[in-house]
Protein backbone atom coordinates (compact mmCIF):
# COMPACT_ATOMS: atom_id res chain seq x y z
CA UNK A 1 0.00 0.00 0.00
CA UNK A 2 2.68 1.92 1.21
CA UNK A 3 4.33 1.99 -2.92
CA UNK A 4 0.65 2.83 -4.20
CA UNK A 5 0.64 5.79 -2.27
CA UNK A 6 4.05 6.73 -3.03
CA UNK A 7 2.89 6.35 -6.70
CA UNK A 8 -0.37 8.68 -6.32
CA UNK A 9 1.11 10.94 -4.69
CA UNK A 10 2.55 12.25 -8.32
CA UNK A 11 -0.88 12.48 -9.31
CA UNK A 12 -2.26 14.94 -6.10
CA UNK A 13 0.82 16.82 -6.55
CA UNK A 14 -0.63 18.01 -9.86
CA UNK A 15 -4.34 18.16 -9.54
CA UNK A 16 -3.56 20.36 -6.18
CA UNK A 17 -1.31 22.83 -8.70
CA UNK A 18 -4.86 23.46 -10.54
CA UNK A 19 -7.22 23.76 -7.38
CA UNK A 20 -7.58 22.40 -3.97
CA UNK A 21 -7.98 19.11 -3.04
CA UNK A 22 -10.46 18.44 0.05
CA UNK A 23 -9.07 15.42 2.68
CA UNK A 24 -12.01 12.88 0.99
CA UNK A 25 -10.84 13.48 -2.28
CA UNK A 26 -7.00 12.97 -1.65
CA UNK A 27 -7.96 9.95 0.28
CA UNK A 28 -10.10 8.76 -2.67
CA UNK A 29 -7.37 9.32 -5.20
CA UNK A 30 -4.99 6.78 -2.46
CA UNK A 31 -7.45 4.61 -2.92
CA UNK A 32 -7.26 3.81 -7.04
CA UNK A 33 -5.89 0.62 -7.97
CA UNK A 34 -2.73 1.00 -9.98
CA UNK A 35 -0.93 -1.40 -12.06
CA UNK A 36 2.68 0.00 -12.16
CA UNK A 37 5.40 -0.87 -14.73
CA UNK A 38 8.74 0.65 -15.64
CA UNK A 39 8.85 1.32 -19.30
CA UNK A 40 12.10 1.62 -20.96
CA UNK A 41 13.15 5.11 -23.34
CA UNK A 42 11.58 5.40 -26.70
CA UNK A 43 8.75 2.90 -26.95
CA UNK A 44 5.07 3.75 -27.29
CA UNK A 45 3.04 3.64 -24.24
CA UNK A 46 -0.34 3.60 -26.18
CA UNK A 47 0.04 3.94 -30.08
CA UNK A 48 -2.20 5.90 -32.72
CA UNK A 49 -5.10 3.36 -33.59
CA UNK A 50 -5.02 2.04 -30.34
CA UNK A 51 -8.32 1.23 -28.13
CA UNK A 52 -7.49 1.24 -24.61
CA UNK A 53 -9.08 0.45 -21.90
CA UNK A 54 -6.79 1.90 -18.85
CA UNK A 55 -4.79 5.56 -18.66
CA UNK A 56 -1.23 5.90 -17.90
CA UNK A 57 -0.27 8.35 -15.04
CA UNK A 58 3.47 9.63 -15.61
CA UNK A 59 4.54 8.94 -11.93
CA UNK A 60 8.62 9.19 -13.32
CA UNK A 61 10.30 10.23 -16.01
CA UNK A 62 9.49 11.90 -19.28
CA UNK A 63 6.90 11.08 -22.15
CA UNK A 64 5.57 13.05 -25.00
CA UNK A 65 2.60 12.63 -27.22
CA UNK A 66 3.58 12.78 -30.72
CA UNK A 67 2.18 12.05 -34.75
CA UNK A 68 3.98 10.55 -37.33
CA UNK A 69 3.59 11.33 -40.43
CA UNK A 70 3.24 8.77 -43.77
CA UNK A 71 7.41 10.47 -44.30
CA UNK A 72 8.28 9.08 -40.84
CA UNK A 73 8.17 12.59 -39.72
CA UNK A 74 7.51 13.04 -36.08
CA UNK A 75 5.75 16.10 -34.60
CA UNK A 76 5.86 15.99 -30.79
CA UNK A 77 2.74 17.63 -29.34
CA UNK A 78 3.43 17.74 -25.46
CA UNK A 79 5.70 16.68 -23.01
CA UNK A 80 4.63 15.13 -20.00
CA UNK A 81 6.01 15.21 -16.40
CA UNK A 82 5.47 13.49 -13.01
CA UNK A 83 1.89 13.57 -12.16
CA UNK A 84 0.17 13.92 -15.95
CA UNK A 85 -1.83 11.60 -17.49
CA UNK A 86 -1.73 12.27 -21.09
CA UNK A 87 -3.74 9.83 -22.46
CA UNK A 88 -6.96 10.62 -20.19
CA UNK A 89 -9.01 11.60 -23.33
CA UNK A 90 -9.48 8.00 -23.92
CA UNK A 91 -11.87 7.73 -20.96
CA UNK A 92 -14.37 9.46 -23.73
CA UNK A 93 -12.73 8.82 -27.06
CA UNK A 94 -12.48 5.30 -27.94
CA UNK A 95 -9.92 5.78 -30.74
CA UNK A 96 -6.28 6.86 -30.21
CA UNK A 97 -5.52 9.58 -32.21
CA UNK A 98 -2.00 10.43 -31.64
CA UNK A 99 0.76 8.02 -30.03
CA UNK A 100 1.84 8.21 -26.48
CA UNK A 101 5.48 6.93 -25.70
CA UNK A 102 8.42 7.66 -23.22
CA UNK A 103 11.10 9.62 -24.11
CA UNK A 104 13.45 8.60 -21.14
CA UNK A 105 13.21 5.47 -18.85
CA UNK A 106 9.82 5.80 -16.84
CA UNK A 107 7.85 4.39 -13.94
CA UNK A 108 4.11 4.65 -14.69
CA UNK A 109 0.92 3.55 -13.18
CA UNK A 110 -1.90 2.11 -15.17
CA UNK A 111 -6.03 3.41 -14.05
CA UNK A 112 -8.42 1.31 -15.88
CA UNK A 113 -11.15 3.75 -17.37
CA UNK A 114 -13.69 1.46 -15.18
CA UNK A 115 -11.91 2.72 -12.03
CA UNK A 116 -11.45 6.54 -12.69
CA UNK A 117 -15.29 6.33 -13.87
CA UNK A 118 -16.38 4.72 -10.48
CA UNK A 119 -13.94 7.61 -9.07
CA UNK A 120 -15.60 10.40 -10.65
CA UNK A 121 -19.35 9.21 -9.65
CA UNK A 122 -18.24 8.76 -6.28
CA UNK A 123 -16.49 12.05 -6.25
CA UNK A 124 -17.81 14.37 -8.26
CA UNK A 125 -15.65 17.41 -7.81
CA UNK A 126 -12.93 14.57 -9.02
CA UNK A 127 -13.92 14.88 -12.38
CA UNK A 128 -14.79 18.54 -12.47
CA UNK A 129 -10.81 18.55 -11.42
CA UNK A 130 -9.87 16.26 -14.35
CA UNK A 131 -12.23 17.84 -16.85
CA UNK A 132 -10.37 21.46 -15.64
CA UNK A 133 -7.07 19.70 -16.47
CA UNK A 134 -8.08 18.55 -20.13
CA UNK A 135 -8.66 22.31 -20.96
CA UNK A 136 -5.59 23.33 -19.86
CA UNK A 137 -3.87 20.53 -21.85
CA UNK A 138 -5.99 22.49 -24.65
CA UNK A 139 -4.81 26.22 -23.66
CA UNK A 140 -1.32 24.36 -23.60
CA UNK A 141 -1.79 23.64 -27.31
CA UNK A 142 -3.06 27.04 -28.07
CA UNK A 143 0.52 28.62 -27.36
CA UNK A 144 2.44 25.79 -29.21
CA UNK A 145 0.13 26.30 -32.18
CA UNK A 146 1.15 30.21 -31.54
CA UNK A 147 4.88 29.78 -31.60
CA UNK A 148 4.66 27.17 -34.16
CA UNK A 149 2.75 29.97 -36.77
CA UNK A 150 3.83 33.29 -35.09
CA UNK A 151 7.10 33.40 -33.27
CA UNK A 152 11.17 33.27 -34.43
CA UNK A 153 12.97 30.36 -32.63
CA UNK A 154 14.20 32.14 -30.63
CA UNK A 155 11.21 33.35 -28.88
CA UNK A 156 9.74 29.47 -29.21
CA UNK A 157 12.44 27.97 -27.27
CA UNK A 158 12.53 30.47 -24.46
CA UNK A 159 8.71 30.00 -24.38
CA UNK A 160 9.01 26.36 -23.99
CA UNK A 161 11.84 26.50 -21.51
CA UNK A 162 9.72 29.07 -19.22
CA UNK A 163 6.57 26.68 -19.44
CA UNK A 164 8.52 23.49 -18.61
CA UNK A 165 10.26 25.02 -15.61
CA UNK A 166 6.81 26.41 -14.42
CA UNK A 167 4.55 23.02 -14.41
CA UNK A 168 8.13 21.35 -13.31
CA UNK A 169 7.89 23.70 -10.30
CA UNK A 170 4.23 23.17 -9.71
CA UNK A 171 4.82 19.48 -8.70
CA UNK A 172 7.83 20.41 -6.79
CA UNK A 173 11.04 18.98 -9.22
CA UNK A 174 12.35 22.20 -9.77
CA UNK A 175 15.62 24.18 -6.95
CA UNK A 176 16.91 27.27 -7.64
CA UNK A 177 15.69 27.81 -11.22
CA UNK A 178 17.59 24.42 -12.32
CA UNK A 179 15.35 21.16 -13.27
CA UNK A 180 16.24 17.82 -14.98
CA UNK A 181 15.70 18.08 -19.09
CA UNK A 182 16.71 15.19 -20.26
CA UNK A 183 15.57 15.70 -23.71
CA UNK A 184 18.01 15.81 -27.04
CA UNK A 185 18.15 18.66 -29.56
CA UNK A 186 16.39 16.26 -32.06
CA UNK A 187 13.64 16.10 -29.59
CA UNK A 188 13.25 19.42 -28.80
CA UNK A 189 13.46 20.55 -32.46
CA UNK A 190 10.42 17.81 -32.91
CA UNK A 191 8.42 19.64 -30.81
CA UNK A 192 9.30 23.26 -32.05
CA UNK A 193 8.90 22.79 -36.08
CA UNK A 194 12.69 23.66 -36.63
CA UNK A 195 15.99 21.40 -37.44
CA UNK A 196 17.74 19.92 -34.68
CA UNK A 197 21.45 22.12 -36.19
CA UNK A 198 18.77 25.17 -35.63
CA UNK A 199 17.65 24.25 -32.25
CA UNK A 200 21.24 23.81 -31.69
CA UNK A 201 22.29 27.59 -32.93
CA UNK A 202 19.07 28.79 -30.72
CA UNK A 203 19.92 27.51 -27.31
CA UNK A 204 24.09 28.58 -27.93
CA UNK A 205 22.38 32.18 -28.47
CA UNK A 206 20.38 31.47 -25.35
CA UNK A 207 23.74 30.46 -23.03
CA UNK A 208 25.33 33.67 -25.09
CA UNK A 209 22.91 36.17 -23.75
CA UNK A 210 23.33 34.34 -19.85
CA UNK A 211 19.29 33.56 -19.94
CA UNK A 212 19.99 29.44 -19.14
CA UNK A 213 23.09 26.80 -18.71
CA UNK A 214 22.58 23.39 -19.94
CA UNK A 215 24.77 20.50 -18.73
CA UNK A 216 24.18 16.83 -19.35
CA UNK A 217 20.42 16.51 -18.53
CA UNK A 218 20.23 19.88 -15.94
CA UNK A 219 18.92 23.18 -17.11
CA UNK A 220 19.12 26.15 -15.24
CA UNK A 221 17.61 29.55 -15.86
CA UNK A 222 20.02 32.07 -15.08
CA UNK A 223 17.50 35.17 -15.91
CA UNK A 224 14.15 34.40 -15.60
CA UNK A 225 12.86 37.49 -16.37
CA UNK A 226 14.85 37.95 -19.41
CA UNK A 227 14.10 34.35 -20.46
CA UNK A 228 10.36 35.51 -20.02
CA UNK A 229 10.64 38.60 -22.03
CA UNK A 230 12.69 36.77 -24.82
CA UNK A 231 9.78 33.78 -24.88
CA UNK A 232 6.54 36.41 -24.23
CA UNK A 233 5.89 34.43 -21.64
CA UNK A 234 2.83 34.57 -19.46
CA UNK A 235 1.78 31.42 -17.16
CA UNK A 236 -2.15 32.73 -17.34
CA UNK A 237 -2.71 30.29 -19.54
CA UNK A 238 -1.16 26.88 -16.98
CA UNK A 239 -4.07 28.29 -14.82
CA UNK A 240 -2.02 27.69 -11.84
CA UNK A 241 -3.06 27.68 -8.39
CA UNK A 242 0.46 27.81 -6.93
CA UNK A 243 1.51 31.20 -7.13
CA UNK A 244 4.93 30.02 -5.77
CA UNK A 245 5.10 28.16 -9.38
CA UNK A 246 4.91 31.30 -10.96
Amino acid sequence: MEGIHHHTAALIRKLESIAPLAPEEKAALLRLPLRLKSVPAHQDIVSEGDRPCESCLVVNGLACRYILTEEGKRQILSFHISGDIPDLQSLHLTTMDHSLGTLVPCQLAFIRHEDLHALMRSHPRLGELFWRDTLIDAAVFRQWIVGLGRREAHSRIAHLLCELLVRLRAVELVEDHAFTLPITQGELADALGISAVHANRVLQDLRAENLITWRGDTLKVLDWQGLQRAGEFDPTYLHLVKKEAL
